[in-house]
């Protein structure tokens, strides 16, 4: 025990057995380290080459949104003819190129066959479409109502024919109306709701800026045909929310003395003159639901010159909205016959430039909405009108009323 006292600590201890597996253990743990980093490397370099084209894909949609940003800077007083949109080129791409994404119609993504059991019962059999290019694609579904709203300042190829007056609206070949794809959605709820439509946008550069900024993006925008800028405004519309119409001037009872403007649609000019300017009008501008007059008594009273119109409308799917300010008219009676979505103005709500005047016909407007479900107003582009709507709608949406788009309001023979 003695011995045991002077000797140093640990010095009798036995060697432990396994001292190789020690050293194992560590060479394991070595070649434990380099697989992983193996791994990690070689799972870099899998996500660069796999990544490339994920990065190209979107890439084409940030160089989409940066042209479409740039086209949206407003400059007062500047005609298209001066200065083309950015976004008219991007709408020339063709579904299935490398600078868009290709789209494919909701109902042509599957083969489906269907037979008949030996019941009697049918079964239907769904296998996947084959598709040449296997990008991916954007499928439009049938009978959708509105645009994506990062969209909804490009017009929609499928519904859009080129013609010598430009790009005119046009059943898509899946049945697809304007009047449907540019459309603004509601809730569909039941109770009060009211349109309210504010035409004159477009005849000055000023005015059309504020009303476009002030307004409710409920509140439907009306370009005159005759107006400047007309498709930089309607992307800065759509961009805001707002559901749009073709303001058309129609030839009035005491016309020339009251003249509407440049391309007025007149009784004597006859069908193929009046398809001429209609035409011509519509190739202003884009993304509109359907057309709404300016002045047109004497016109939309005359059936043999209001007919051609209202079926060359029929055919091409858009909506005509009557601003009320004609009794004689009779453009419900060929909307109900031709089948077109139609809408007609209970009242003119700024016939007196006066904010009091104003407020208190847009509570008229509301009383009829609550009677009778809906209604629908229409207003001037004047700032004092802009101003009043304003005020007025915000306050009505807390009284439950529901701000609703032309079309939400339309008589639809289709639906």
């Amino acid at each position: 025990m003695g011995n045991n006292l002077h000797r140093p600590l640990g010095q009798d201890r036995k060697p432990k057995a396994g001292g190789s597996k020690t050293a194992n253990s560590a060479w394991g743990t070595r070649l434990g380290v380099i697989a992983v980093l193996l791994a990690v490397i070689g799972g870099a370099g899998w996500i660069a080459l796999s990544g490339a084209r994920i990065e190209t894909t979107e890439t084409t949609v940030v160089m989409q949104s940066s042209s479409t940003d740039a086209a949206s800077k407003i400059t007062d007083d500047t005609d298209d003819t001066a200065q083309p949109d950015e976004d008219d080129e991007l709408t020339t791409d063709h579904p299935g190129t490398d600078d868009a994404l290709p789209e494919l119609h909701g109902e042509s993504g599957a083969n489906i066959v269907t037979t008949l059991g030996d019941d009697g019962e049918e079964i239907e059999k769904i296998t996947p479409a084959d598709r040449d290019n296997k990008r991916p694609v954007l499928l439009k579904m049938p009978g959708r109502v509105g645009q994506n709203p990062r969209l909804a300042h490009l017009p929609d190829p499928a519904i859009i024919e080129q013609t010598e007056n430009g790009r005119l609206p046009v059943r898509g070949a899946n049945g697809e109306r304007p009047f449907d794809v540019y459309a603004r959605p509601w809730s569909g709820a039941r109770g009060a709701r009211i349109a309210i439509i504010v035409g004159g946008l477009g005849l000055s550069q000023t005015g059309t800026q504020y009303a476009i900024t002030a307004l409710p993006e409920e509140i439907t925008l009306a370009f005159a045909a005759n107006g400047n800028s007309l498709q930089r405004w309607m992307q800065e519309a759509r961009r805001d929310g707002h559901e749009i119409l073709l303001q058309v001037p129609f030839e009035p009872f005491d016309y020339p003395a009251n003249d509407p403007g440049p391309g007025t649609l007149t009784v004597a000019a006859g069908a193929a003159a009046n398809l001429e300017e209609l035409h011509a009008a519509m190739g202003q501008i884009t993304n509109y639901t359907g057309i709404t007059n300016f002045m047109g008594g004497r016109f939309l009273a005359d059936p043999d010159a209001l007919e051609p119109i209202m079926r060359d409308l029929a055919g091409r799917g858009l909506m005509f909205v009557d601003d009320g300010t004609s009794a004689r008219s009779l453009a419900d009676r060929f909307a109900r016959t031709l089948g077109i979505p139609f809408a007609a103005s209970d009242m003119v709500l700024d016939a007196t430039q006066e904010r009091g005047y104003i407020l208190s016909k847009l509570d008229d407007l509301e009383r009829i909405a609550r009677r009778n479900g809906q209604a629908v107003g229409v207003a001037s582009a004047f700032d004092v009108s802009v101003d009043a709507i304003a005020t007025w709608t915000n306050e009505a949406k807390a009284r439950g009323i529901e701000i609703v788009s032309a079309s939400a309001v339309a008589d639809d023979p289709e639906q």
